[in-house]
C-alpha cells in the first residue's frame, strides 16, 4: 500500500511538471515566439505546420533547443539567438521549443 501511495504521488508530480512545462511554453511562445512563428515571418516554420517542422524535430530537439538559444541561419530564414529577447532564461526559451515541437507531432 506504501508503494502505490508513493507511485500515485509521484505519478501526479510528474503529470503536474509536464502541465506546468507546457503552460510556461505556451506562454513563453504568445510573447515572445508569436510574431515570427505564428506569422511565418523571417521564414520562420510557423507553429503546427507538421511537414515543416518534420525535418527540423528529426535533428533532435537538442539541435533546436541550439538554434533557439543561440541563434541560426539556414537556407530559407535566420533564428535570432532567444528569438532577440535576451531576457528570456534558456528554460523558458527551451519550454518555448517543446510547446511548438508538441504542436508539430
Amino acid at each position: 500500500m506504501k508503494n502505490l501511495m508513493i507511485a500515485t504521488v509521484a505519478t501526479v508530480a510528474l503529470m503536474a511538471s509536464v502541465t506546468t512545462a507546457q503552460a510556461d511554453g505556451q506562454k513563453t511562445f504568445q510573447s515572445a515566439c508569436f510574431a515570427c512563428h505564428g506569422t511565418g515571418a523571417a521564414g520562420a516554420p510557423m507553429i503546427g505546420h507538421k511537414d515543416v517542422w518534420a525535418p527540423r524535430i528529426a535533428k533532435g530537439i537538442a539541435t533546436l533547443e541550439k538554434h533557439a538559444l543561440h541563434g541560426f541561419k539556414g537556407k530559407k530564414g535566420v533564428m535570432p539567438a532567444k528569438g532577440g529577447r535576451s531576457d528570456l532564461s534558456d528554460a523558458d526559451v527551451k519550454a518555448a521549443v517543446a510547446y511548438m515541437v508538441s504542436k508539430a507531432k
